[in-house]
C-alpha cells in the first residue's frame, strides 16, 4: 500500500466520525494563537479557569446531546436545571436541616426527572414538535419557581454544598489555580453517557429514533417509552448541572442558568451532533464545550465586550448548521446518483 493511500485511509480516523478530530486541531491553533498574542493565556490559571467554566456547561451539553442524537430540540434544560437546583436549596434553607450531599443529589434528580417527564410523556404520547413543547414548559418551570417556590437570592447553602465548593482536587498557590473537585462527578457522568451510547440497546435505540423514528418502531424497539425514559434522564442530569452551578458560585439565584442555552447547544452542534437526528458523540460534545469557553475567555482578554462575545457564539451556531445542512444535501444527491446508476 502506497504512502497516499495509507493516509486517505487513516484521515477518517483521524478526524473521526464526528469531526472530533478537526475540532481538537482548531482548538489547539486557537490556543497557539492566543498564546502569542498574550503570553498570560497560556498559564495553568488560564487552564484552570477554563475548565472550571465548562463543568457546568459540560453537564448540560451532554443532556442536550441526548435529545438532538434521538432528533428533537429542547431548549428547557437550563429552567429545569435551576428549578431542581433551587427548590432544593430552598427547602432546605428554610426546613433549617442538610440531608447531606447524596441526599440533596438525589432530590434535586428526582425534581429533574419529574419535569423531564412532562416533557417526555406529551412529546411522546402526541408525537408534537419537541422545540415547541420544551419552549411552553420553559416557560411554565420558570413560572411556577418564580411565582409559587420563590424568587429570593439565597446566599447560605446548606453545610454539605458549602464544603463542596471550597473543595479542591488540585490547588497551586504560588498562582493561585484551583482545580475543584467537582471535575470528578462531571468526568464521571460524562464517561457514564459515553458508555450508555455504545453499549447498550438504550444507547443504539436513542441513535435509531433520531434517524428514523418508524424504521426504529419496526425494528422492535419502544419508542414512547424510550422517549420518556430519555426525557426523564435529561431532566435528571440538567438537575445535576444546576446542582454543580449553585455550588460553584456558592449560592442560588432563580435567574440564573436561563439564557445559556445558546452556548449549550453551540457547543453540541459543533461538536457533530445533527440536527437532524441520529449522530453525534459524548467526546465531540466535551471539545465543543471547550471551544466555545475558550473562544469566549479568548474575548474576554482581548476586551471584547460580552455583546460581541453571544454574536461570536451565535455565528459559530449558525456555521456550524450550515455545514450539517451542505452535509446532508451532498448525501442525498450522492445517494440519488448511485440509485439511479443502479436502476
Amino acid at each position: 500500500m502506497t504512502l497516499a493511500k495509507r493516509m486517505k485511509s487513516l484521515a477518517p480516523r483521524l478526524i473521526g466520525a464526528n469531526n472530533e478530530g478537526v475540532l481538537a486541531v482548531i482548538i489547539v491553533v486557537l490556543v497557539i494563537v492566543m498564546s502569542v498574542l498574550s503570553p498570560s493565556f497560556f498559564t495553568v490559571h488560564t487552564l484552570f479557569s477554563i475548565v472550571r467554566s465548562a463543568l457546568v456547561p459540560s453537564i448540560l451539553a451532554i443532556a442536550v446531546l441526548l435529545v438532538i442524537i434521538s432528533g428533537g430540540i429542547d431548549v428547557s434544560f437550563a429552567a429545569i436545571a435551576i428549578f431542581a437546583a433551587y427548590t432544593t436549596v430552598h427547602l432546605a434553607y428554610t426546613g433549617q436541616f442538610d440531608p447531606g450531599i447524596i441526599g440533596i443529589l438525589l432530590f434535586a434528580c428526582a425534581i429533574g426527572a419529574v419535569l423531564g417527564l412532562v416533557n417526555g410523556a406529551v412529546i411522546a404520547r402526541f408525537r408534537l414538535p419537541t422545540l415547541i413543547v420544551t419552549l411552553a414548559t420553559q416557560g411554565i418551570f420558570r413560572g411556577i419557581l418564580l411565582v409559587y417556590i420563590g424568587s429570593r437570592y439565597i446566599a447560605q447553602l446548606p453545610d454539605s454544598m458549602a464544603g463542596l465548593s471550597t473543595a479542591n482536587l488540585i490547588a497551586i498557590e504560588s498562582s493561585r489555580s484551583y482545580l475543584p473537585l467537582l471535575v470528578v462527578p462531571v468526568a464521571v457522568i460524562v464517561l457514564i453517557v459515553a458508555w450508555m451510547l455504545r453499549r447498550t440497546m438504550f444507547g443504539r435505540g436513542i441513535y435509531a429514533i433520531g434517524g428514523d423514528t418508524e424504521a426504529a418502531r419496526r425494528a422492535g424497539f419502544p419508542v414512547m417509552r424510550f422517549q420518556i425514559i430519555l426525557y426523564m434522564m435529561v431532566g435528571a442530569i440538567a438537575a445535576i448541572g444546576g446542582l454543580i452551578h449553585v455550588i460553584l458560585n456558592r449560592n442560588a439565584n432563580p435567574q440564573d442558568i436561563v439564557g445559556t442555552e445558546l452556548d449549550v447547544i453551540a457547543a453540541v452542534v459543533l461538536g457533530g451532533a445533527s440536527i437532524f437526528g441520529g449522530r453525534g458523540s459524548v467526546l465531540g460534545t466535551v471539545l465543543g464545550v471547550v471551544l466555545v469557553q475558550l473562544i469566549n475567555n479568548s474575548l474576554l482578554l482581548m476586551g471584547v465586550p460580552t455583546a460581541w462575545q453571544r454574536a461570536a457564539v451565535g455565528i459559530l451556531l449558525v456555521v456550524g448548521v450550515g455545514i450539517q445542512a451542505l452535509s446532508a444535501r451532498r448525501a442525498s444527491r450522492r445517494t440519488f446518483v448511485l440509485d439511479t446508476v443502479e436502476a
